[in-house]
């Protein structure tokens, strides 16, 4: 009996390594290395090369800037703090890969992500969290049904250390590479500089106090993030963070940190995936940014928007981060923060 097909998103890390090995035990799996126009493909393809599995690769750049770069570059010129990985999973990585399945007639695709999928009662499939050291289910909470009913996360059940030892065993020729930590678009980690040679980004203006008090100056306003306290530059009775932005008046408003605490969320654009939208007030728990502080809260759907009360005051929830919200193993569904007002972090 032939295997089922499968298409696997290979990045010639260890990751995705491991789950080609483990996935070809089952599938006929057929390997994509997405080129963003910065080489590295080489170990990809010795993976695959190592494993006897077809390896093609994808030219994603187009795809990418329209759908990543160029929203990543307005967000932060509006104020805000943009979450790249999550934006190109949903408009980009996914839809590359079932792109090569549905030509090569494969039912499924997969990476290399610490989540699980299942099927709920209703048949709907379900985004689960990984184990918790590793948990990657927040960076997916953007996926559709129709692209998760089609995913396989062979990972999913595994932590790192096991998966680096997985790797290993099979003797993988990545086996013990590093991991990467940066933005595969900006690999040298500094995301401002690459605003800068891309143009047009705000020049230096004012830090000022709540009340408008001049403090000193900022370098633009893309170098901060909401709450931010290292690498301001300012001296004062008191340690500074950055409690607003205003991209209207190029300041960067600082305060003492004691406005940063809000029990209320709004968020926008909303992804849900465990259920419909729900009539009422619905207990969850949330996940306002990429680590693993989770808090309990009730969510409140309200037309095109849904706010999230929590239970407890959240530090610093920040416009362009996402909003996942969970029911124990599951993702309920997901939200881009919006500023409460006018202005980005008030």
């Amino acid at each position: 009996m032939s295997k089922p097909k499968l298409v696997l998103g290979l990045s010639g890390g260890v990751d995705s390594a491991a789950a080609a090995r483990m996935l070809q035990e089952t599938y006929d799996v057929t390997c994509l290395w997405l080129d963003i126009g910065l080489g590295g493909g080489e170990d990809a393809a010795a993976v695959a090369d190592s494993l006897h599995l077809p390896f093609e690769t994808g030219d994603i750049r187009a795809a990418l800037e329209r759908e990543v770069c160029a929203p990543f570059a307005a967000a932060y010129l509006a104020g805000c703090t943009p979450l790249p990985c999550a934006m190109c999973n949903q408009a980009v990585k996914f839809p590359a890969l079932i792109a090569l399945a549905d030509r090569i007639g494969a039912e499924f695709v997969a990476t290399g992500h610490y989540a699980r999928r299942g099927t709920g009662a209703d048949g709907r499939a379900l985004l689960l969290r990984g184990r918790p050291a590793n948990d990657q289910s927040y960076m997916l909470a953007r996926l559709s049904q129709d692209i998760l009913r089609r995913c396989v996360f062979p990972l999913g059940g595994l932590d790192k250390g096991q998966v680096r030892a997985l790797a290993a065993e099979y003797g993988l020729p990545v086996a013990g590479k590093p991991d990467s930590m940066e933005l595969c678009f900006v690999p040298d980690g500094d995301y401002a500089a690459w605003l800068d040679r891309r143009g047009d980004t705000p020049p230096p203006g004012d830090f000022v106090s709540p009340e408008g008090a001049v403090l000193g100056r900022h370098r633009g306003i893309h170098h901060y993030t909401l709450g931010q306290r290292r690498g301001l530059g300012v001296s004062g009775p008191h340690r500074y963070f950055v409690a607003a932005i205003r991209p209207d008046t190029n300041q960067v408003v600082l305060s003492d940190g004691s406005g940063l605490h809000t029990s209320l969320v709004r968020c926008t654009d909303l992804n849900w995936i465990a259920l419909d939208a729900p009539a009422g007030e619905l207990p969850c728990t949330v996940r306002l940014r990429h680590s693993k502080t989770e808090a309990p809260a009730l969510l409140r759907p309200n037309g095109l928007f849904a706010d999230i009360r929590t239970l407890q005051p959240a530090r610093a929830p920040t416009p362009g981060q996402l909003a996942v919200f969970y029911q124990g193993e599951a993702v309920l569904g997901s939200g881009w923060i919006i500023p409460a007002s006018g202005e980005a972090g008030a």
